[in-house]
């Protein structure tokens, strides 16, 4: 993984002057969502348990990148301060209850939607911040109440489907709060911890927490063909080591609120992915809906840029 910039941090920027935004972050940050999009159809078309699946995609993480931390982060892992590794841990925690919300719902509900929903991170960043004291303009909230009406008018059309699609929902909205934790604690940590130092100590304390959920409701963690392991090792390299990793690797100079509006791109492309390649069309009533949110969030994020 890329090591985390050593320089000084920029100077707060003047209110109401547009920011210029790092071109190479950016592009980190594009491969990450191409990365994160393919997550739900291969989390729908792996044969294994989703909780599992979490399992298995964090600590193959931790396997992967635990050598090459512990060889170039050594020192920096043994001196990370108290409150930045209780962060760290926290962040962790929340990273599992997401992968644990979200993963199941793309059982009970389709790709769109279970992805739709999730990708609200930016609403529940944007209600966080403001719970600590940060004022949002009033664009922000306009594209928040857009994004909530797409959310209740989705979560309607799958109540018209099902009770059980409409439980997947449920989850799908659910993670995408834990997600702001996790994105906002992430951003703090990244003031002060290298990419390669934070996210071991997130990965390894995800992949304990979800460890015991599978060994607590008895989840088979193994007995699948090669194809569901295939599939997994593919998951954990595309949505895992790219997609949150390099996530991590630009949250600390995009800020969390940009690099969890982006996000929303995973939309259209797992809607797409799951189109081509599992033959799942959602309901045509919902794509109005998936409109609203996508417009909503797009005004946060014009809004969220200066």
């Amino acid at each position: 993984m890329t090591a985390a910039s050593t320089t000084a941090p920029a100077a707060p920027p003047v209110p109401g002057e547009r920011r210029q935004l790092p071109r190479t972050d950016l592009l980190l940050l594009a491969v990450s969502i191409a990365g994160i999009s393919l997550s739900a159809p291969l989390i729908s078309a792996t044969a294994a348990p989703a909780l599992a699946i979490a399992f298995w995609r964090n600590g193959m993480s931790v396997a992967v990148l635990g050598p090459y931390a512990l060889w170039r982060h050594r020192a920096e892992l043994r001196g990370i301060p108290r409150r930045a590794l209780l962060l760290a841990v926290a962040a962790g925690v929340l990273l599992a209850l997401h992968f644990a919300l979200w993963m199941p719902s793309l059982r009970m509900t389709s790709v769109a939607s279970a992805t739709a929903l999730v990708t609200t991170t930016p609403l529940w960043t944007i209600l966080l911040m403001r719970a600590f004291g940060v004022r949002a303009p009033r664009l922000v909230w306009l594209g928040t109440g857009l994004a909530f009406a797409g959310v209740l008018v989705l979560t309607g059309v799958d109540l018209s489907v099902s009770p059980h699609a409409l439980l997947g929902d449920g989850l799908a909205l659910a993670a995408g709060a834990a997600a702001a934790g996790y994105m906002l604690l992430g951003a703090e940590v990244r003031r002060t911890v290298s990419t390669t130092a934070y996210t071991l100590v997130c990965y390894a304390t995800c992949a304990v927490v979800l460890l015991a959920a599978c060994l607590l409701t008895g989840v088979r963690l193994g007995g699948w063909s090669a194809g569901a392991w295939w599939q997994i090792f593919l998951l954990m390299v595309a949505a895992q080591l790219l997609g949150h990793s390099l996530s991590n690797r630009v949250v600390r100079t995009l800020g969390p609120s940009v690099t969890s509006t982006a996000i929303l791109l995973e939309t259209p492309g797992a809607a797409l992915i799951a189109a081509v390649w599992l033959g799942q069309w959602p309901p045509a009533a919902s794509y109005p809906a998936v409109g609203l949110i996508l417009l909503g969030l797009v005004l946060v994020a014009r809004a969220e840029r200066r």
